[in-house]
C-alpha cells in the first residue's frame, strides 16, 4: 500500500491538476508522441487483465476515510465492501451501478456508461479514444492520465494513476464540478485470478420495495 503521506501528497497535486484542467477544460489538449506511447501502454497492460481483487482505501472530500475489499471483472462488473463503520456496498453488474446504503436503507442505480467507472471496466479500454485527454503526466514513480468526465453522474475531472514501471493502476480520484476530490487507492491487488460471479449481482427488487415504501 503507498502510504498515507504519498497518498496526501498526491491529492493535493491531484487536486490542482484537476483544478487546472477544469478551467482549461475547452481547450483543446495535444499529446506528444511520447504521451501517445505511454497512452498506448496503459491501455495494453490494461486490456491484459480481465479480473483484480484486493485492499482499497477511499478518501471523502470532507476528508473522511474508508476501507474494504474490492472485486473486478471486465467488462462491466465491480464490488466494493466497505467495513464498518461504513454501511455503503457498491455494484456494478455490468449494465447498472447500485450504490447501497445500509444505514439509511436505500439504493440507488445508474446506468454503468453515465459513472466513471465505465472507464476502468471496459472490455476493450482506450482511453484515448473513449474521453478527452486533459493532461498526461509522466514521472518516475508514477504515471497520471487527467480525463475529462461529461456525463449526468459526474461533470467533472477524473484522474488515473498508474505504476511508471509495470502501469498497474494505483489510484483514481473523481473531482466534480464544483472542485471536490473523491478519491479511491487500491493495494494488495491480485490480477486475473478466479472470480465469482454472484459478487455482481444486484438486488433490483430492492428498488421496488423502496419505492413502495415512500
Amino acid at each position: 500500500m503507498m502510504p498515507l503521506r504519498t497518498l496526501a501528497k498526491a491529492a493535493t497535486k491531484i487536486s490542482a491538476v484537476a483544478g487546472l484542467c477544469l478551467a482549461l477544460s475547452a481547450q483543446a489538449f495535444a499529446l506528444t508522441d511520447a504521451q501517445k506511447k505511454t497512452l498506448n501502454d496503459v491501455n495494453t497492460y490494461f486490456n491484459s487483465v480481465k479480473t483484480m481483487h484486493g485492499d482499497f482505501v477511499q478518501f471523502g472530500p470532507d476528508g473522511s476515510q474508508s476501507e474494504g475489499k474490492f472485486y473486478l471483472a471486465r467488462p462491466g462488473k465491480v464490488r466494493f465492501y466497505y467495513s464498518p463503520p461504513a454501511k455503503l456496498d457498491i455494484i456494478a453488474d455490468g449494465k447498472s451501478v447500485s450504490v447501497k446504503d445500509r444505514k439509511l436503507a436505500t439504493q440507488d442505480i445508474w446506468p454503468l456508461g453515465q459513472t466513471p467507472l465505465r472507464f476502468l471496466l471496459a472490455e476493450n479500454i482506450n482511453l484515448q479514444s473513449e474521453a478527452t485527454i486533459q493532461n498526461v503526466i509522466v514521472e518516475s514513480d508514477l504515471v497520471t492520465v487527467v480525463l475529462e468526465d461529461k456525463t449526468t453522474f459526474n461533470s467533472g475531472i477524473l484522474t488515473l494513476i498508474f505504476e511508471a514501471d509495470t502501469y498497474e493502476l494505483k489510484q483514481w480520484t473523481v473531482t466534480d464540478a464544483q472542485g471536490f476530490d473523491t478519491s479511491v487507492a487500491v493495494y494488495n491487488v491480485v490480477s486475473n485470478g478466479p472470480t465469482n460471479p454472484d459478487l455482481f449481482r444486484i438486488d433490483y427488487l430492492a428498488n421496488t420495495r423502496q419505492r413502495q415504501g415512500n
